[in-house]
């Protein structure tokens, strides 16, 4: 290979994509434009639901419990719906997502000690918010009735005599602990992924749209009666939109941290070193996406045709142990799923090769693969 002759074709590169606004528009504002959506938009923590209380006791004790959800920030009491049919019609017209229904004689259960029951409906047509809603419901439900079953003993302990000091009664602590995301914010488990998604789409569509361009213009023959070999055309072709992915990578790093403010607890060149290799699957793709697409707009829809399986099947959004048992074998083939995890490894658990060597090694594997079966190819069409 010839050094001059693959500069020569970067620098013609550069100049090109500089001067032609569409494709200086791709390679900045869809990356950012796609961060900062998912960043907002793919969010699946609940906070402050619409609740309605229908009291039909109507009691101190009702009252109280009532306090307790209004004091959550998981709950916004909005409505105090009088009947079931009212509370039904918050419900039918999605004015409220849950309805905290007491019935009567609450409190006088709680006096005599005996069972009550507090009645949550949920809307159930988003099932992540619902389950998420009904465990909040039922955590505030069972602080206030170990609350009230402990201010009852003592009640009973102090109208006795014994006087508190002298009881002991058994107890048993339950501490609970979250690692690496202690919060539990979705938006820490989404980011690092977007991360991983966005350098997919760029490198994929700018490479493609690259080679393609050059051969709906006509201009690919005139390259090819140069001294330029095939090889040197690739890589003078692809180097340029692999720098500039690189640099996408980065800016949305630094903007996760200071918009978002997602931990980093892992090794920043450790993780530019596996999108490095994640590089090479996603250039691979994109050469073999230029060999099978004659115009522009085809190759934009290869790109997607591609890339929207890869989505789905990379654990971005659905887990895959949560896949049927043949898909789950199906994402073993997915290089967007390793580098999904080494994001997500390095951010949240600042996990490095002793850990993450695994997936390395399957990054490697594709992205040879893949990109020398794509170079073959490109070879061939040329010839």
């Amino acid at each position: 290979m010839n050094r001059e002759r693959i500069f020569e074709i970067v620098r013609k590169e550069v100049r090109q994509v500089m001067r032609e606004p569409r494709m200086r528009m791709t390679m900045i504002v869809p990356p950012i434009m796609q961060f900062l959506i998912f960043g907002f938009v793919a969010n699946l923590d609940v906070e402050r639901s619409r609740f309605a209380w229908l009291d039909h006791d109507r009691t101190a004790e009702s009252r109280e419990l009532r306090a307790a959800f209004e004091g959550s920030p998981y709950f916004t009491l909005t409505a105090l719906p009088s009947s079931e049919a009212e509370a039904q019609d918050l419900m039918d017209h999605s004015r409220v997502h849950s309805i905290i229904t007491v019935p009567a004689g609450f409190a006088a259960d709680l006096a005599r000690g005996r069972q009550t029951q507090v009645q949550v409906l949920v809307d159930g047509t988003d099932s992540n918010t619902a389950s998420i809603l009904s465990g909040y419901a039922s955590e505030i439900v069972r602080g206030y009735a170990a609350g009230r079953m402990v201010a009852v003993q003592n009640q009973k302990r102090m109208a006795r005599g014994g006087g508190l000091a002298q009881i002991k009664a058994p107890s048993i602590g339950l501490e609970q602990r979250v690692w690496f995301n202690p919060e539990l914010k979705s938006r820490n488990y989404f980011i690092p992924g977007i991360l991983a998604n966005i350098l997919a789409l760029v490198t994929l569509m700018l490479t493609s749209m690259a080679i393609v361009r050059e051969r709906e213009i006509g201009t690919m023959e005139q390259l090819m009666v140069t001294p330029i070999r095939p090889v040197e055309l690739m890589i003078g072709k692809t180097l340029p939109f692999a720098v500039v992915s690189l640099f996408d990578f980065g800016l949305i790093i630094v903007l996760a941290k200071l918009v978002f403010h997602i931990p980093f607890q892992g090794n920043l060149l450790f993780l530019f070193g596996a999108a490095v290799l994640f590089l090479f699957s996603t250039l691979g793709i994109g050469i073999f996406i230029s060999t099978i697409s004659r115009t522009q707009q085809q190759a934009i829809m290869s790109t997607f045709f591609f890339f929207q399986p890869a989505f789905m099947l990379s654990g971005f959004a659905f887990p895959v142990r949560n896949m049927p048992e043949p898909v789950q074998y199906l994402t073993l083939l997915n290089p967007v799923r390793y580098f999904i995890e080494i994001c997500r490894g390095v951010f949240l658990k600042g996990n490095g090769v002793e850990v993450l060597w695994p997936q390395l090694l399957a990054l490697a594997f594709f992205g040879v693969t893949i990109l020398l079966f794509s170079a073959n190819r490109f070879h061939k069409r040329l010839d």
